[in-house]
């Protein structure tokens, strides 16, 4: 099995995640790499690590989640593996709760979204996104 982080889905993704039928409630499964150093693009806080730039935007998107509906379900370091084998472990995972995909569309256009992804980009090195149906 091939793994490949990322940070931005490619458009023929993101066009096939939404165009898909089931348009209720889902969980975004996030497992998430970080930056050793945090790189923003006018070159601030250069001794911040990834961790810490992402946590910024972590802690912000919260009430942008609450705006359309979502909520954080879990959010917490990965510590392990123990069944399977990967490479190199994620960082953390976090578990995000969305009354539907276009809730999800809703919540990045907004702007007090877009003013923090800025701390997103500049902590994350790649990450998976795995949507999953909550059971009924």
């Amino acid at each position: 099995m091939q793994v490949k982080n990322e940070t931005t889905p490619r458009p023929e993704v993101a066009q096939a995640f939404f165009a898909e039928a089931h348009h209720g409630p889902m969980v975004m499964v996030n497992l998430l790499k970080f930056k050793d150093k945090a790189t923003y693009p006018d070159g601030r806080d250069p001794d911040l690590s990834g961790r810490d730039a992402y946590n910024r935007y972590g802690a912000a998107v919260v009430a942008c989640l609450e705006a359309v509906g979502g909520r954080v379900i879990y959010s917490g370091p990965v510590t392990g593996i123990m069944l399977g084998e990967v490479d190199e472990l994620w960082d953390a995972v976090a578990l995000a709760y969305y009354p539907s995909p276009q809730a999800m569309l809703q919540m990045v256009a907004l702007p007090e979204y877009q003013a923090i992804e800025i701390h997103r980009y500049a902590g994350l090195a790649g990450q998976l996104n795995i949507r999953t149906r909550p059971a009924s």
